[in-house]
C-alpha cells in the first residue's frame, strides 16, 4: 500500500494549490503537519501560477492499493 501526504494550500490568487510527500511517518501528526505547513507558507519557498502561497486549506493521507496484472 502506497501512502501520500497531500497538503493543500490557498494562493494569493484564491486558488489551491497542493504539495505531497510520500511514505509520510505514521501515524500522521496533526499539530506538526500544520506546524509545517505554516513554516511552509512563512518560508514562501513555492511559487504557482495562482501566485505565492497565503495560507493552510487542509492535510489529507491518500492510500492507495496497486496489484500488477501479469499478462502471459
Amino acid at each position: 500500500m502506497a501512502k501520500t501526504l497531500e497538503m493543500s494550500f490557498s494562493t494569493v490568487d484564491g486558488k489551491t494549490a497542493k504539495v505531497s510527500i510520500d511514505n509520510p511517518i505514521e501515524p500522521v501528526d496533526p499539530v506538526a503537519v500544520a506546524a509545517a505547513m505554516d513554516a511552509i507558507v512563512a518560508a514562501n519557498v513555492f511559487y504557482t501560477a495562482g501566485g505565492d502561497f497565503a495560507g493552510r486549506v487542509g492535510a489529507r493521507v491518500i492510500e492507495r492499493n496497486v496489484a500488477d496484472v501479469v499478462l502471459g
